[in-house]
């Protein structure tokens, strides 16, 4: 079993909202044939929750724009640190950089295959780590 076309076209618009909305390190895996709840997941970051948050109103308002579809359920919302989407067929996780880090989700969904994304959130890819680096150097004084 594949995830659906109508699956596909979710992750796709979800990951090109997260990208516009600076997410780091956007990725999607089609765990269909291991989850019976859901065709894909969508995994982005960002380095604070303010962030967090406006990259989940983004994709919640591209999908409903786009697609004219809502979540059945946002949990996570509060804190601000891994906001989850619940589309009944993707799954969308942004999660603060330190709970990525933390909780590591690409280590579980590794065996699934990866969903091909938009350029823009392939672009995203190694950022989060980037931004860590630049804002270590930054508390150390080394901005060199």
């Amino acid at each position: 079993m594949t995830a659906t076309d109508h699956s596909i076209e979710l992750i796709k618009a979800a990951a090109q909202a997260a990208a516009d909305k600076l997410a780091h390190d956007i990725i999607a895996y089609d765990v269909s044939d291991v989850l019976s709840i859901t065709d894909a997941f969508l995994v982005a970051s960002a380095p604070n929750d303010r962030q967090v948050k406006g990259i989940v109103d983004g994709i919640e308002e591209a999908l409903l724009k786009e697609l004219g579809t809502k979540p059945v359920r946002r949990e996570g919302e509060r804190d601000g640190r891994w906001v989850l989407l619940d589309y009944i067929d993707i799954v969308v996780h942004v999660q603060h950089s330190e709970e990525r880090v933390f909780y590591a989700l690409e280590r579980l969904w590794k065996d699934c295959p990866e969903i091909e994304l938009p350029s823009d959130a392939v672009a995203t890819r190694g950022k989060g780590e980037e931004h860590a680096k630049l804002y270590a150097a930054e508390a150390d004084g080394d901005l060199s």
